[in-house]
């Protein structure tokens, strides 16, 4: 979500990457106060938000479990057991005890208090969902407390927190038993997760995911299973170590080039996996059947048995050549698994998605823990994902201008559109189009002050219509056998102000910036993330997200490792910028209660051309993936330098040259003159 990110990465996450910062107006006016209810809506008198979720009788059920277990707390992550960021309906158990649903945050429950910590990008959400029992913790706001702070006031020394080792991860797990020592209160592995014990179909639970397994063909895959886990065993032998475990979803559908939709928006499947220097081991739900049954999707002719040269019973025996022996997806047996061979072997290699459960049943001395070969390799897409990444963006493109042509002519007419509308037509236009297989996440489609909430969802409750009298988001993204696609573009279709236009240029000026930035190869993205954020630094604005993400091939619109946020968290788990990876370029400006804006291209990082050479350096730069128009009716072309110019222009023609054939492919003439018109030399 696979989620090395921490709380106020991302986004990294994130939507990712782009976080709300809900510019000096709410939060100036409340103090940092720790107690429930601290936000606005909470006040005496103040109406409730129609989206707000009463959560007071299931908090009072799971603290019934309290006393039997001799705890005094309890600790609700978001992630799952594979540490992913964007988790099956199934595992939002944050989301059930809270009410909020954003992708980042977790939960801690006291005997007699009840606490969420989130980052900026979810202020807003929170003060909507939470009902006024929750503290919110506005993580990275002055005077907030982290978790184990918080803990070592509210507990006493001896006092237990409880939490599932399964949905924490390792690192986590040891970080906050470490400062909770400190105090004398202990951590209290809780092995049957307290609200699976109540939260079931009849509170509205969904299923355990289940989907059908497809098999990614080699066209779009780019290198067969059998050349990824020879690669994975020369990484481990360098390292010397013996036995990999996989545990990020994303990267077992990446080794195995296997997807399914177990996960919303990202093509996953429930699973564990096991590399061994002559052993593959795959751990999937309802393997049998998942294995042996006949493809659902039209692209792949074969059965994920015969593609993993597996028997139908999951074996690997009288099997000639590679093999993937697959087991039934079990926690314990899993856990089992990989105690029992661990003792046999010298080093086992765990990346950092491993949940503590996994990383204590193994001798500690034995565990080599960084970024997998699988984290490592995934990033940097090989040529078949690179021209598979471009042409699923120009086909992407083509579908988005395709809707914003007609949304933009049909709301200056004074047709009802509304957020919620834009967002399902969108969607279709998406659907029409060559290897499309859904969404990459839920499109946030924001008008005015939704706008201003970053990673703003969009229900019936909150639904607004889109009209000329103030600023439209628009992030969106698909799937495709061939690419992963995110977008973001901001639109007004009526007189903006001198003020939002003068915002909407200087975000543009920083997506540039970065854009046109050359560096020295070896950097991380932290290192360049100025880049984009100092046309608003210059006049005093901020935006409180991440610069950019990295993104998959058909598979997780966050993709770690490497990023590009001034986040100082999780510096070791960071990837230095590589040539073919493949990042978000997305700076944004909020103000709460008004609009926001943002700007978002998927660009790729490849050698930079010099005007001199330095000897030993080689620089790298960003290559445009991403080919749809910005707003021209937003731009203060006055404020923009003579570069900056010169990469408009060049975007523009871009636009035109690749986007421009495949809309009269499509027989999409009025959007073909609508992309015209916003790509006019300036």
């Amino acid at each position: 979500m696979r989620n090395i990110w921490n709380l106020f990465v991302l986004f990294f996450i994130v939507k990712t990457t782009s976080s709300v910062y809900g510019a000096q107006t709410r939060h100036k006016r409340q103090a940092a106060g720790l107690t429930p209810g601290n936000w606005d809506s909470c006040k005496p008198g103040a109406p409730a938000p129609p989206t707000r979720v009463n959560t007071t009788d299931r908090v009072i059920q799971l603290r019934t479990y309290f006393t039997t277990l001799g705890i005094q707390a309890y600790l609700v992550p978001s992630a799952d057991a594979h540490q992913s960021e964007y988790p099956s309906q199934y595992d939002k158990r944050r989301g059930f005890i809270s009410g909020f649903k954003g992708s980042a945050g977790f939960a801690v429950i006291t005997i007699n208090k009840q606490a969420l910590w989130t980052d900026g990008r979810y202020f807003l959400e929170a003060e909507d969902t939470l009902d006024c029992n929750w503290i919110l913790m506005r993580h990275g706001e002055p005077g907030v407390p982290t978790m184990t702070e918080w803990l070592k006031k509210e507990l006493s020394r001896g006092n237990f927190l409880g939490v599932s080792p399964f949905l924490v991860g390792s690192s986590d797990w040891k970080k906050y038993e470490e400062e909770l020592l400190a105090s004398g209160i202990h951590m209290r592995p809780v092995q049957e997760e307290l609200i699976d014990r109540f939260w079931n179909s009849t509170l509205g639970r969904p299923e355990i995911p289940n989907t059908p397994i497809k098999v990614l063909p080699l066209q779009f895959a780019g290198r067969t299973w059998q050349d990824k886990v020879s690669d994975m065993r020369t990484a481990m032998e360098a390292k010397r170590v013996d036995m990999l475990v996989v545990t990020a979803l994303d990267e077992t559908a990446w080794l195995f080039n296997l997807r399914a939709t177990d996960i919303d928006y990202n093509p996953f499947f429930i699973s564990y996996a096991i590399v061994e220097k002559v052993r593959v081991t795959l751990f999937l739900l309802n393997h049998l059947t998942k294995i042996t049954a006949n493809p659902t999707d039209k692209a792949s002719t074969v059965t994920v048995a015969e593609h993993l040269n597996t028997n139908n019973d999951g074996t690997c025996a009288n099997k000639t050549g590679a093999c993937v022996e697959v087991k039934a997806y079990n926690p314990d047996d899993v856990i089992n698994t990989v105690k029992s061979r661990s003792q046999t072997i010298n080093k086992i290699w765990l990346g950092y998605s491993c949940n503590y459960a996994i990383y204590s049943a193994v001798n500690e001395s034995k565990i080599h823990q960084a970024n997998t070969p699988i984290a490592i390799a995934k990033v940097r897409k090989n040529p078949v994902e690179v021209a598979g990444m471009k042409n699923s963006h120009i086909r992407d493109a083509a579908a988005l201008i395709s809707f914003l042509e007609k949304l933009e002519k049909e709301v200056k007419a004074g047709k009802v559109w509304t957020e919620l509308s834009a967002a399902k037509d969108l969607e279709r236009y998406r659907t029409k189009q060559k290897y499309n297989r859904g969404l990459s996440f839920k499109s946030i489609s924001g008008f005015g002050a939704n706008g201003a909430i970053i990673h703003y969802s969009v229900t019936n409750v909150t639904n607004i219509n889109i009209t000329t009298n103030g600023m439209y988001l628009l992030d969106s993204g698909g799937q495709y056998l061939d690419g992963t696609t995110d977008v973001t573009r901001t639109f007004h279709y009526g007189i903006p102000t001198d003020y939002q236009k003068e915002c909407y240029t200087r975000v543009l000026m920083g997506h540039i910036d970065l854009f046109q930035a050359k560096w020295p190869k070896g950097l991380y993205g932290r290192e360049i993330d100025t880049f984009a954020r100092r046309p608003l630094w210059d006049v005093g604005l901020v935006y409180r997200h991440g610069t950019g993400h990295g993104i998959g091939m058909y598979l997780s619109v966050h993709e770690g490792p490497g990023r590009i946020s001034l986040s100082h968290s999780s510096y070791e788990r960071d990837n230095i910028l590589d040539t073919n990876q493949f990042f978000s370029d997305e700076p944004g400006y909020y103000e709460d209660g008004k609009f926001g804006i943002r700007l978002e291209n998927i660009v790729m990082v490849k050698n930079a051309s010099t005007t001199y050479t330095f000897p030993g350096t080689q620089f790298l730069t960003f290559e445009h993936v991403t080919l749809v128009p910005y707003e021209p009716h937003l731009i203060k072309f006055e404020l923009l330098s003579g570069k900056q110019i010169c990469y408009l222009n060049g975007y523009s023609k871009m636009v035109r040259d690749h986007v421009g054939p495949e809309l009269k492919r499509q027989r999409k003439y009025e959007a073909y003159e609508w992309m015209m018109r916003k790509t006019e030399p300036v």
